[in-house]
């Protein structure tokens, strides 16, 4: 019986948490994605780390779903220099 691993490549990690390899590099990037570590120039992530993001992702109702994504996107827009709609 082999040991389950306790670090992922990214690719792995972006099926476990069920998203493209192209949007966890962005998340990545830009602070939002779940904690990694750079072995020489190769990225990946701890099963631990990758748990823990979930997690913090997991709501209870849409309203609070919606609030989170309003909240994203209003962050995102301002990065950008977008003008949100009222």
């Amino acid at each position: 019986m082999t040991a389950s691993p306790k670090v992922v490549s990214a690719k792995a990690a972006a099926s476990f948490v069920g998203l493209s390899e192209s949007t966890l590099a962005k998340l990545r990037l830009n602070g939002n994605g779940p904690v990694y570590c750079k072995l020489g120039r190769r990225v990946v992530y701890r099963l631990v780390d990758l748990d823990a993001w979930l997690a913090s992702r997991t709501t209870r109702d849409t309203s609070d779903a919606n609030s989170k994504f309003l909240n994203a996107l209003s962050t995102a827009h301002s990065k950008l220099g977008v003008a949100s709609e009222k």
